[in-house]
């Protein structure tokens, strides 16, 4: 075995291979030896007096689970101080001065979906509490499903209850348990809560346990509101500054940078400030809160805003000239590209034609230049009559079909006046909800019935009779090679494109701001600092949703990614859900910390420069999604939703954020079909594909291909009827279909809407209806 040769130790006990895979292995050692500080550093300073406090949410997976009780044990610690949220029920704070930390606990109920996505996106862990006989149900597997897609940090599994068994039967309940966890959580460890000592070793496992990240949330600065204040503007009331206080995570929090309040827009700040910490482990402190309460619960919801207004330092204040600005779209001017005024001399030859061109018409006394403009003189009316004769056939036969259709339904309406009568209709006929029921099965047959249909004949449409297939498919081109032909990204955009906007080299910038992150060249809040952020232009609704017991999430954003473009997200079918879903449908994003609805297009994920639009969500395959949305730096998690028409919100797929790319071409190809009527050696006489000689010539230059793989093209027009001489590769089978490819360039609809409603609470559908009964006719 060669060796390039070996480096000993000071203390001559250890040989670094450098040879080879020894090089790889021995610098990985080294590579986490040199993690090990940072490592430490970051668990020793979650929920220390240097850090923020460790933020645990209770997740509630079982009707049945016994959150109360779980609360009450982790109280009941020795030596602590407990202090209870604001406004918040079922939220404390923690505090235990012998330990050196300090916990923030928060409930969320799994059946809110939205406070469940928005704790889980900040929180340190995550704390299940599960059911001792059956885990958790229905709503908790949904639960379950949406926080797995989105990212999952730490967690830990808790089972209170279970004492009222036999113990035989206590042991035979926890293995059963452990064999229904094992598929979610490989290797989990179950923790009973049914004791003070059983809440202090779950408590030390949150404490110790491997930290793992969401590499959306540390990449920007975020915090949980601890404390808000609401101040009325001088315009209006209902529109004001919200001033909120809480720890900052993650990374440093720049005043001049923008921050997305969770569920409800982007805002700026104008100041921050650094009010006392409510939650220090300072003895001093805790010392005086023991000679008024005597170390026992303390509620903040009284003196919470006084404590803000005691002792506050300003921190920063915003600079006008650093400040991001909120401007998310660009404003396009219609004049530009327009050409230039013209001239005094090209106005003047305009009047001199325009003269020459003059004729004179005897028209009736008080007519207009406008009105004898249309006038015609006997001489032109025998010419242009021929043209219009065929118009006007066309408009009096319409004419005459209206006014007969009228008489008739005159004539047939007077009689049924007379012979109307009075009859009482029972309650179940009158039943509108089951109308209403009846009416959204019969809209889900047919979508599963087109949902087979583009499985069966993918892209296959009629070629149209009543319109010339040159005028109806006027706007699609063919291809002689779908992967190789080229294509304009920058051709015939439409107008939407001017409002976005678009990267030189979009990863170059993503790179370039990654790395000044991990510079740590930002100046503002340390992370851990408990600050108060003065929060601009926010609605009022902001803080009723406090008020109600929402949580109030808030995340800085990085530079622009206030700005709209055009957003690729890869994601895939969840297996939970079997409902056909159309391109364009509008569905409910929840992309990294943001909430939005739009329409987005589906097409195929591939790494060609054309991508091929489908018309439905596949189950078997990943797909592309794009819609317009504001940018955001991947890596960023994605779940799309379905909103039914209770108001409940479905998972229908899962997936990540692909790319911010605007030039990414999304194609729609349509199929036009027809049938060998007459087979040569070679050739072929093809109908039914065309119904006129117009439209087979037009068509001319285009490729054919068979679903048998031959491959030809259009010789001749045969009569007037769409026949046509076609030529092949091979010769054709009588039982083979002739095809025509045609494309075209879609985009997305411009449907972005930040709001997004508040879901119903989860129950699973049971009317969904399995896709074998579904029948084509």
């Amino acid at each position: 075995r060669s060796r390039a040769g070996s480096l000993r130790g000071g203390g001559g006990e250890r040989d670094l291979d450098l040879g080879g895979g020894g090089w790889n292995r021995n610098w990985a050692g080294v590579h986490v030896l040199q993690l090990c500080p940072q490592v430490l550093a970051e668990k020793r300073s979650l929920g220390s007096r240097d850090g923020p406090p460790h933020l645990v949410v209770l997740v509630p997976l079982h009707s049945r689970a016994a959150a109360h009780d779980t609360l009450c044990l982790l109280q009941s610690q020795d030596s602590a101080v407990v202090r209870v949220d604001e406004g918040r029920t079922g939220g404390f704070a923690l505090l235990c001065p012998r330990l050196k930390q300090r916990w923030h606990f928060v409930t969320a109920q799994a059946g809110d979906l939205h406070a469940v996505l928005d704790l889980a996106k900040v929180a340190d862990s995550l704390l299940f509490i599960l059911d001792p006989a059956d885990g958790w149900d229905s709503v908790g597997e949904h639960c379950l499903s949406c926080l797995f897609a989105q990212g999952l940090p730490s967690y830990a599994l808790a089972v209170p209850g279970g004492t009222d068994l036999p113990p035989k039967k206590r042991i035979d309940a926890r293995k059963k348990l452990a064999k229904a966890i094992e598929k979610r959580f490989p290797e989990a460890k179950l923790f009973p809560l049914n004791t003070e000592q059983e809440s202090s070793l779950l408590l030390r496992h949150l404490a110790t346990q491997k930290q793992r990240h969401l590499a959306f949330r540390d990449r920007r600065a975020h915090l949980l509101a601890y404390a808000a204040e609401f101040v009325p503007g001088q315009e209006s009331d209902l529109v004001g500054t919200l001033k909120v206080s809480g720890f900052v995570r993650g990374q440093t929090l720049d005043v001049n940078s923008l921050v997305h309040i969770v569920g409800h827009g982007d805002f700026q700040m104008s100041q921050v400030d650094a009010p006392p910490d409510p939650l220090s482990l300072n003895p001093r402190v805790i010392k005086g809160q023991k000679r008024s309460q005597d170390m026992e619960v303390q509620d903040d919801s009284v003196n919470g805003t006084d404590e803000m207004e005691e002792d506050v330092k300003v921190l920063m204040k915003a600079d006008p000239n650093k400040q991001e600005s909120l401007q998310s779209e660009v404003v396009p001017d219609p004049m530009e590209g327009e050409q230039t005024w013209p001239t005094e001399e090209e106005l003047q030859e305009a009047e001199a034609s325009l003269k020459a061109n003059r004729r004179l018409v005897k028209v009736p006394k008080g007519t207009s230049k406008y009105q004898a403009a249309w006038i015609v003189d006997d001489g032109e009316e025998g010419s242009e009559k021929d043209d219009d004769d065929e118009e006007d056939d066309i408009d009096d036969d319409m004419m005459e079909e209206a006014v007969s259709q009228g008489e008739s339904s005159e004539e047939e309406e007077e009689p049924a006046e007379e012979e109307c009568e009075t009859m009482t209709v029972s309650e179940c006929l009158r039943d509108d909800r089951y109308d209403e029921k009846v009416e959204e099965d019969e809209q889900m047959l047919e979508r599963y019935k087109q949902e087979r249909m583009d499985e069966m004949f993918p892209d296959e449409v009629d070629t149209p009779r009543d319109v010339p297939a040159r005028v109806r498919f006027q706007k699609y081109r063919g291809l002689k090679s779908f992967r190789t032909s080229p294509w304009d990204p920058k051709e015939n955009l439409p107008r939407d494109y001017a409002r976005i906007f678009q990267f030189q080299d979009f990863s170059r910038t993503r790179k370039h701001l990654f790395r000044q992150i991990e510079k740590e060249e930002t100046e503002g809040a340390l992370v851990g600092w408990y600050v108060t952020l003065h929060v601009c232009n926010v609605p009022v609704s902001v803080m009723e949703s406090f008020k109600e017991g929402k949580p109030l999430v808030l995340f800085s954003l990085l530079p622009h990614e206030q700005k709209m473009s055009v957003l690729n997200f890869l994601v895939r079918r969840h297996p939970s859900n079997s409902e056909p879903v159309r391109t364009k449908e509008e569905l409910i994003f929840h992309c990294g910390f943001r909430r939005f609805r739009a329409s987005p297009l589906f097409s195929q994920h591939t790494s060609a420069d054309k991508h091929k639009l489908e018309r439905f969500l596949r189950p078997d395959a990943a797909l592309v999604v794009t819609v317009y949305a504001p940018i955001t730096f991947p890596p960023a998690s994605v779940l799309l939703f379905k909103q039914r028409s209770n108001g409940m919100h479905d998972l229908i797929a899962t997936g990540s954020l692909l790319s911010v790319d605007p030039d990414r071409i999304v194609v729609k190809r349509l199929v036009l079909s027809g049938h060998p009527f007459k087979i040569f050696t070679k050739t072929a006489v093809v109908r039914y594909m065309f119904f006129n000689r117009e439209d087979v010539m037009w068509f001319k230059p285009v490729e054919l291909r068979t679903k048998w793989g031959r491959r030809g093209h259009i010789k001749e027009p045969l009569g007037t009827h769409g026949h046509m001489k076609c030529h092949f590769d091979g010769q054709l089978k009588s039982q083979d279909t002739v095809l025509l490819n045609l494309y075209k360039r879609v985009f997305p609809k411009w449907t972005y809407d930040p709001h997004v409603p508040e879901p119903v609470p989860w129950v699973r559908s049971e009317s969904a209806l399995p896709v074998q009964e579904v029948e084509m006719e």
